[in-house]
């Protein structure tokens, strides 16, 4: 039989408290999306160039079929940094991505805000959160709503995880 232990054998779960609707907003900067996209571009250009040039043969993926699919993973990250967003709720905090990440809240052990000052406007804070079995993630973070969030999440998880 499968009988959920009682809490005394375990720390007690985190909730967020205060949060009446969710927060949802672009993990990525506005300046970083256009700075991938524009990478992709100054690559598939650079590559249409050299298959001018007749460096990959005949054919288009004859020679720089490798150089293509580079090409073609670095679309599909840029297209994945367009549509990001990271959303905050009382139940956790998730991330669209290229795969989805969430981490439940009830099971957060330790936050962080990592940000660089003065260079929010291209690189996006990033939340680490870690729960209490060890397994962590990285929310990516660009709309001040969301950012606000966080940080009050950072604040009540650490107030409730200190030491009594």
């Amino acid at each position: 039989m499968n009988h959920p232990l009682p809490e005394e054998f375990g720390p007690p779960p985190f909730r967020l408290s205060g949060l009446a609707d969710p927060v949802e907003g672009p993990a990525f900067t506005r300046a970083y999306q256009v700075l991938v996209i524009a990478m992709v571009v100054i690559a598939l250009a650079w590559w249409v160039r050299l298959w001018q040039q007749g460096h990959w043969g005949d054919h288009p993926g004859q020679g720089g079929g490798w150089f293509l699919l580079a090409i073609a993973l670095m679309g599909w990250t840029g297209w994945a940094v367009l549509r990001s967003r990271t959303r905050i709720d009382s139940e956790g905090i998730s991330q669209t991505w290229i795969w989805h990440k969430h981490m439940p809240c009830r099971e957060l052990a330790y936050a962080r805000l990592i940000r660089v000052r003065g260079l929010e406007w291209l690189m996006a804070p990033r939340l680490y959160v870690r729960t209490l079995l060890g397994k962590f993630a990285v929310f990516y973070i660009a709309d001040a709503q969301v950012l606000g969030e966080a940080e009050r999440l950072v604040q009540e998880l650490t107030e409730f995880r200190r030491p009594r």
